[in-house]
């Protein structure tokens, strides 16, 4: 099988980031990226692999991913969008660290994977640039607010329920 070319990248952005990950004690390293429905999913990998991971050679079975390839073309590339390192906030309950970075997909032969819908993103963000438009998209972010009452939490509305007539 071909392996994936690695991309050099920025590599002062690269050893920043380990050694931010070895400053601040993460274990784990969440690789983001989305389905072609735009579910989040993540490899989570351990601190071993934090290197291989940040020069794209983290390779996970595209088709256990909906609507991705079948079987036959399993084989796919994590290719890490450095500027979305983030280290999460929490630690977990015997102090390690989690830290994630959102990733686009790669073929094996070093390509962008065609249903990738981040990749799809960024050519319609180039059309529209092109066509002299200024596209902006982020995600929507929802969350529920719970009051807890006697032991038992409850959603807490923050407008008043809708009347019937």
């Amino acid at each position: 099988m071909p392996r994936a070319r690695t991309r050099a990248g920025n590599s002062s952005q690269k050893a920043e980031i380990l050694q931010k990950v070895e400053n601040d004690k993460v274990k784990f390293m969440r690789l983001q990226f989305t389905d072609i429905l735009g579910t989040i999913k993540n490899v989570e990998i351990p601190d071993r692999q934090f290197e291989e991971a940040l020069n794209g050679q983290i390779m996970f079975d595209g088709s256990s991913i909906e609507g991705f390839v079948r079987i036959e073309e399993s084989d796919m590339y994590l290719r890490p969008d450095l500027s979305t390192f983030r280290i999460f906030p929490w630690v977990g309950p015997s102090g390690e660290r989690v830290a994630r970075i959102i990733c686009d997909i790669y073929t094996p032969e070093g390509t962008p994977f065609v249903g990738c819908p981040r990749t799809t993103l960024k050519k319609v963000i180039a059309l529209a640039s092109a066509r002299g438009y200024s596209m902006n998209a982020c995600p929507e972010a929802e969350f529920f607010l719970f009051q807890v009452k006697n032991g038992v939490p409850r959603p807490r509305l923050t407008m008043p329920p809708a009347i019937s007539i």
